[in-house]
């Protein structure tokens, strides 16, 4: 059985997905910013016999959204509530206390234990399954490159429903035996205080907590380690944070599928840790290869291929998995990189075509298919451009058949219930779209576009 949980950075999304591994049934963390378009299309494709949710959360109703996709998903039979539950719905208080214990049952290490939905280039959440053993070999591997012990204590701001957060807030610490301090909405103040109160060591985030953390007063020597990934880090945050508070800031990449393929050693020079994503890790492997999947020399830009313990075990759609793994086991992950003599990384680009906007990948197709069911619009391209914080924010290229304003495309995608983080932040109506002789639209001349031209 699946069971799915949409909750914030609680001790609840602990206990929901402890409970389930001991149960032997399969976990399936949603993040919170995900709405019905999103939740409709997972409950249905997983299959969710369960549904725990928040009675409200950052003044979103979740209770309503719940029984909104009750109707349409066949297998949903209880939806439990964190909180204070709706009509059809079970207290998740009541529904523990009236509970019966039972005895934890044996799996296979090898076996599938989560089922976490990551955004990609499709236009649906793509299912990505791994067993205990990939989890286990990942957060090892995290604990081995930064000699992580049960001295150390874990901070952990992002979301437990990601990737990120359910690693090095869940697993690690109850493998390190160690305690951990969960954040449900990001304050930088409030994280310095938790840091300096709880005797914080060790975290993993993406740019934008780390950007609040130098920025804010942190006293130095406090926290120890920040791996920062998920959007792109700039060399001078990470000095920023070594000269500033004697915090071993280090980039580190990877993805739902294959959580850290590479990074770098905690005594590695600064340089290291601030202009390379750094090296294979553990047992990982890389390779860099041409459009025809040819292995390419030292030096040279091309796609990073990557394989090892923690390599997911698929997708739960397997007709996702021939264009996303080679057929000798390398996972395609759209990236390109450049690698140096000593083997350190550069992750210098996408083949992708997402939009990585404070930690998540966004599906540029997704947002364009929703956009272009604007009665108004012709064609749209969305495309990313650079910010300080979040890495990239998200800017539709239209064109239309009168001037539109950003909050007509905004209010329209709120109506279908769309993600707030999917909502385009900057809007360039233009007359055409450039693009191929074959009609490819050109995303490239977009981007310089919306970088030359005044934000709308």
């Amino acid at each position: 059985d699946v069971v799915s949980f949409q909750l914030p950075n609680w001790a609840e999304a602990v206990i929901v997905h402890d409970a389930v591994v001991l149960l032997g049934a399969v976990s399936n963390p949603i993040v919170p910013i995900y709405r019905g378009h999103e939740l409709e299309f997972i409950l249905r494709q997983a299959g969710s016999r369960a549904f725990v949710v928040p009675d409200s959360f950052r003044r979103f109703d979740y209770r309503e959204m719940a029984a909104g996709l009750a109707a349409d998903c066949e297998a949903l039979e209880h939806i439990l509530v964190v909180g204070e539950a709706g009509p059809g719905m079970e207290s998740f208080a009541a529904a523990v206390a009236a509970a019966e214990p039972i005895e934890p049952v044996e799996r296979d290490p090898g076996e599938v234990v989560l089922l976490l939905y990551t955004s990609g280039t499709e236009a649906n959440p793509k299912g990505v399954l791994h067993s205990h053993q990939t989890l286990a070999c990942e957060a090892r591997s995290i604990i081995d490159l930064y000699r992580l012990s049960g001295e150390d204590t874990v901070f952990m701001p992002s979301p437990l429903t990601h990737i990120t957060g359910l690693l090095y807030g869940i697993l690690l610490p109850f493998m390190l035996g160690t305690k951990v301090v969960l954040q449900d909405v990001w304050d930088p103040d409030l994280a310095v205080e938790l840091i300096e109160r709880e005797g914080l060591t060790f975290t993993v985030g993406a740019t934008p907590f780390l950007h609040g953390i130098v920025n804010a007063e942190l006293p130095a020597d406090s926290l120890r380690i920040f791996g920062c990934g998920g959007a792109d880090v700039p060399p001078a945050l990470i000095e920023a944070a070594a000269r500033r508070l004697g915090l071993h800031a280090s980039r580190l990449y990877g993805s739902t599928e294959c959580p850290t393929v590479p990074g770098t050693p905690i005594d590695a020079p600064l340089d290291r840790h601030a202009t390379t994503d750094g090296a294979p890790i553990g047992a990982d492997e890389v390779r860099i290869v041409d459009e025809l999947g040819a292995e390419l020399p030292v030096g040279e830009r091309g796609e990073l291929q990557a394989r090892g313990p923690e390599l997911c075990l698929g997708y739960l759609d397997p007709a996702l998995n021939d264009k996303a793994f080679t057929a000798d086991g390398w996972f395609r992950s759209g990236d390109l990189a450049v690698a140096d003599a000593q083997g350190y990384l550069r992750i210098s680009g996408r083949a992708k075509d997402v939009i990585l906007r404070g930690g998540e990948n966004l599906s540029a197709k997704e947002i364009e298919d929703l956009l272009f069911e604007h009665p108004e619009v012709r064609e749209v391209a969305v495309v990313g451009y650079p910010d300080e914080v979040l890495g990239e924010r998200s800017c539709a290229v239209v064109v239309a058949a009168r001037p539109l304003g950003l909050a007509d495309l905004v209010d329209f995608l709120r109506g279908r219930s769309v993600a707030s983080q999917k909502l385009p932040e900057r809007l360039v109506q233009v007359e055409a779209l450039p693009k191929t002789a074959s009609g490819k639209v050109q995303k490239y001349r977009l981007r310089e576009l919306v970088r030359e031209a005044e934000p709308a």
